[in-house]
């Protein structure tokens, strides 16, 4: 049971660390506004859907978890 505990402090460690990278960098970054991002505009209305942003951050995600693992 401690091993659980254990293993949630550093994943939340882990989780704040990132969150306050991109919190920092959130505008010196191209997450948000790459390629492949659905961006709909009209007058009185806009949408928008970063697909692509999604796809990246769901891979590095991945890569991660199949990281701790190992």
């Amino acid at each position: 049971m401690q091993e659980i505990g254990k293993m949630l402090v550093v994943l939340g460690l882990v989780v704040t660390a990132i969150g306050f990278f991109l919190w920092k960098l959130a505008g010196k970054t191209p997450l948000g506004h790459l390629p492949g991002d659905i961006a709909i505009e009209k007058p009185g209305y806009s949408f928008y859907f970063p697909i692509t942003t999604c796809i990246v951050i769901s891979i590095v995600l991945t890569l991660i978890m199949w990281l701790f693992r190992r």
